[in-house]
């Protein structure tokens, strides 16, 4: 699989999702280690740092010159599919995850030809205090922040 420029991120405004599929030249067990481990994830996302592995475990994330937020890792299914909570609304955060103002972030990973498929799905905006701006920056951000997966991937095939 070459690297070739991969669709923006869409949005649904009336599901309150955000969604992009990218495709990356790189296995599948290579790309699960990435979006998991948290040393590996803080090289192209947030640093993020976790208590406990698999579902269930806690912590927060962070990029510099930001506050961190708390995340949740919800589900776990090893070299298929993980999702986290997280709390990145403005105002005072809470030292945990608040599940009323957190969206869910999901990368579902299929093999594909030359590589992997990963598709990251947002939802959960409808709970925010403004679902259209979030959803608008949250597509940018996974723009920017999947184009940095792809090229550390890609780099080390």
């Amino acid at each position: 699989m070459e690297n070739t420029q991969n669709p923006p991120a869409e949005i649904d405004t009336d599901a309150f999702v955000v969604r992009r599929t990218i495709r990356i030249a790189a296995p599948r067990e290579k790309v699960w280690r990435t979006v998991t481990e948290p040393e590996l994830v803080s090289q192209w996302f947030g640093r993020i740092t976790l208590e406990g592995t698999g579902a269930g475990a806690v912590g927060t994330i962070g990029w510099p010159g930001e506050r961190r937020v708390p995340i949740r890792v919800e589900t776990f299914v090893p070299t298929t599919e993980v999702s986290y909570r997280w709390c990145n609304e403005e105002g005072p955060l809470s030292e945990t995850v608040d599940d009323e103002r957190a969206t869910v972030f999901t990368f579902t990973l299929e093999d594909a030809p030359g590589g992997t498929q990963l598709t990251v799905v947002e939802t959960g905006f409808g709970g925010t205090s403004d679902p259209q701006q979030m959803m608008a920056d949250h597509r940018g951000g996974w723009d920017a922040e999947l184009d940095k997966l792809v090229a550390l991937l890609e780099r080390g095939a």
